[in-house]
């Protein structure tokens, strides 16, 4: 099966050795699929099965498509196109009211829906009806770069898995973060506090690509994040992948299926203060946790796990 992407960025093919390998290109490189930019469309010549249609964050990136009627410019180039979820489920409803529309014409356009969690399907399935198929796609990892940290020691430090701002819900992941009573860090994110670099005992990472991020990560003992907004769940399957338990929020996919031990209803700040404070004192939960994180992620979210769905989703 021929897939292409089609978004905002560059024309490309993702290579296994790409430094950045977020979710979205991870996705990319296993399918083999080139990405087409929006603009490009009429200058492929190329014809595939299947067309991704990716519909991008930032306003700026959006603002060139308002004006196309970007699912029918991509059958030129694809017998099907599909829509994939990148970003919260509402992220459309913060927009002008006939931007929210134009997003939701695309959604009834299209011949499918790929959403980042199985807890998303109920949403679009509600928003759109029963007409069209709507499927989980799972997050995913290509580990040729980063096999060698499997055997890097943990240290006793925990990693929050965002910043301040409510996007991340960082407040809450550090109050509980210092329950662990020992160095806490964070990465730098696209949202950001100011002076939010003002807290005791944190220490802010610099912005670097995926591969040295994932090498840093190796390093924690523990991790915390809990993040209201529910979009790819990169952040606990990396600590999977790493055996790192991390306490989150189960209504992602990856949180509540690699690390099912520490999964919490949202808000339940109780819980969270009270497995922090096991996973700190029970050593033998904390290499259960451990151990468990990476056989789930190698059960669940392997390249061969998302290759299989993917075939089965985009076939049927």
């Amino acid at each position: 099966m021929k897939v292409a992407f089609v978004s905002q960025k560059p024309n490309n093919i993702v290579p296994r050795n790409h430094p950045n390998m977020r979710v979205d290109l991870a996705q990319q490189c296993l399918l083999n699929a080139p990405n087409i930019h929006y603009s490009n469309i009429n200058i492929v010549n190329e014809k595939f099965d299947v067309a991704i249609l990716l519909i991008p964050k930032t306003e700026q990136d959006r603002n060139e498509l308002y004006n196309l009627d970007i699912v029918n410019e991509s059958r030129k180039i694809a017998g099907k196109v599909w829509f994939m979820q990148e970003g919260p489920s509402w992220i459309f409803q913060d927009l002008p009211i006939h931007q929210q529309f134009w997003h939701y014409n695309v959604l009834a356009s299209v011949d499918g829906i790929l959403c980042e969690n199985e807890t998303d399907i109920p949403y679009f399935k509600g928003l759109i009806g029963n007409s069209k198929p709507v499927w989980d796609i799972p997050s995913v990892m290509v580990e040729d770069l980063i096999k060698d940290t499997f055997n890097t020691p943990k240290e006793e430090k925990v990693m929050m898995g965002g910043n301040f701002c409510r996007w991340y819900g960082g407040f809450d992941s550090y109050i509980i973060a210092n329950q662990f009573d020992c160095p806490i860090y964070v990465p730098s994110m696209g949202r950001k506090i100011e002076n939010e670099e003002q807290a005791d005992n944190l220490t802010h990472l610099p912005y670097m690509n995926w591969v040295d991020w994932i090498k840093t990560l190796a390093s924690f003992k523990y991790a915390i994040h809990l993040m209201p907004t529910i979009a790819a769940g990169t952040f606990a399957m990396n600590c999977g992948y790493l055996g790192i338990p991390c306490i989150g929020y189960g209504k992602a996919d990856t949180q509540r299926k690699i690390h099912p031990d520490l999964s919490i209803n949202f808000d339940d700040m109780e819980k969270a203060r009270e497995l922090s404070i096991k996973l700190k004192t029970d050593k033998g939960f904390y290499n259960m946790c451990s151990e468990k994180a990476k056989n789930n992620y190698n059960i669940m979210f392997s390249e061969k796990v998302f290759l299989e769905k993917m075939e089965n989703r985009l076939i049927c």
